[in-house]
């Protein structure tokens, strides 16, 4: 049987603490095989203001977009989002019915 210590030994670390300067450039540098600036957003919805929205969807519909999202996103294909693939399907409707122009 193993001796008996007190908790206080216990929580003891058993090795010598990691240098600050160490964990810092560990925790904040970037990831490997990518880098640190982010995408630029798309140029045609730059400067549209964006307004939430809630709605309730079909399951098989809200599945399929999620999929289409996420596998557009694997590839690099745009639009990619569930935002912008939206968008790009409701703006026909709303052309062809006369609410946008």
């Amino acid at each position: 049987m193993a001796d008996r210590r007190s908790l206080v030994a216990g929580i003891k670390p058993a090795t010598p603490p990691v240098d600050p300067s160490v964990e810092k450039d560990f925790i904040y540098r970037a990831p490997s095989g990518e880098t640190t600036a982010k995408p630029a957003a798309p140029a045609t919805t730059a400067n549209i203001a964006r307004s939430p929205l809630s709605t309730r969807i079909r399951a098989d519909f809200a599945a399929a977009l999620k999929r289409a999202s996420l596998e557009r996103q694997l590839e690099g294909k745009e639009p990619n989002t569930l935002c912008d693939i939206l968008e790009q399907a409701i703006e026909p409707w709303l052309r062809t019915n006369g609410y946008i122009t």
